[in-house]
């Protein structure tokens, strides 16, 4: 499978501008780094609408919720074609909604197969306007591929336009839910609310904090999180910068949290998926270098990760 990057610099969904600025951060460390990576392979850039953040916000608990969607279904065709073509998609993207999109994308190409998901964050972006308590969307992505509305929990008062707009954010690419909640793991969620961890609680979605990965050994956590995921046809890998720890790394990026993993960890989890050979899409998000207090490190760490994980995935294809 050739490698094609998708290029998607999108910051709406976010609390704080300037992750729409991440790729370029991110092609800026590979030049300062004499590295020709961002020639060598075939890209897409997707078109945005960072724009409308001027516009005033018509949905306080999902603002420019209309606007996401609409980024989310850019994205969602940019990876089903990609995908359809043959191709294995990297997705660079700003901020942490468009996971929806890159989710749809791939059910929408393999409609019929079981998809698993790998997300390494801080967060665990389970809210949905229902719960939201800062109303950015870039807080939902994943409820809204697991089709969740977490009734049970809500906090907001939600109007039937908004409903609908949620609805139709639910069923991008295809129609219902992108993934079952078994067929999740999380790593390194360690600032998650309470309706979040409700949801967790209520459908039994595998976590791995990081003391648990180094206390019981990755080895073994690997394992486990392998085995299941063992039924799943094809997995996707979503990797948030802000699972890192910001005070070893650095602050660029929206909401940096202290306590996560070093940069050696993640690629440890990210080959260890690699290894089972079902991975078919990758993606890094939310690099911020408007808050880097460290000049381009976080954008430098993410292309390290890039990179070698880019390397890691052409060996695989080679052997």
């Amino acid at each position: 499978m050739q490698i094609e990057l998708i290029k998607n610099r999108s910051d709406i969904g976010a609390g704080t501008r300037g992750s729409d600025m991440g790729i370029d951060a991110i092609e800026i460390a590979a030049i300062n780094n004499h590295n020709p990576f961002f020639t060598r392979y075939p890209y897409v850039d997707v078109k945005t609408h960072n724009e409308t953040i001027y516009n005033k916000s018509e949905f306080e608990v999902a603002r420019r919720i209309n606007f996401v969607n609409e980024q989310c279904e850019r994205v969602s065709e940019a990876v089903k074609n990609s995908l359809m073509a043959k191709h294995f998609p990297i997705v660079l993207s700003g901020d942490h909604s468009s996971a929806l999109g890159t989710l749809s994308g791939i059910s929408a190409a393999f409609p019929d197969k079981t998809i698993g998901a790998i997300w390494i964050d801080a967060h665990a972006d389970l809210h949905t306007p229902y719960t939201s308590p800062s109303g950015n969307v870039h807080g939902m992505p994943m409820a809204a591929a697991l089709g969740e509305d977490n009734l049970d929990s809500r906090v907001n008062a939600v109007s039937e336009e908004l409903s609908a707009l949620w609805t139709k954010m639910k069923n991008i690419g295809k129609k219902g839910a992108k993934l079952k909640a078994e067929h999740l793991v999380y790593f390194g969620l360690r600032d998650t609310e309470v309706q979040e961890d409700e949801i967790i609680d209520r459908l039994d979605i595998r976590e791995y904090p990081i003391h648990e990965l180094r206390y019981r050994s990755f080895e073994t956590c690997m394992s486990e999180a392998k085995e299941r995921l063992k039924d799943c046809d094809y997995i996707y890998i979503s990797f948030d910068v802000d699972s890192m720890d910001c005070d070893l790394i650095s602050t660029g990026t929206g909401t940096p949290v202290s306590k996560g993993f070093d940069v050696d960890e993640i690629l440890h989890i990210i080959k260890s998926f690699f290894d089972t050979q079902k991975v078919v899409c990758f993606e890094i998000c939310e690099v911020n270098p408007l808050l880097d207090t460290r000049g381009n490190r976080m954008a430098e760490t993410a292309f390290e990760v890039l990179e070698k994980i880019t390397d890691y995935k052409e060996n695989l294809n080679k052997a």
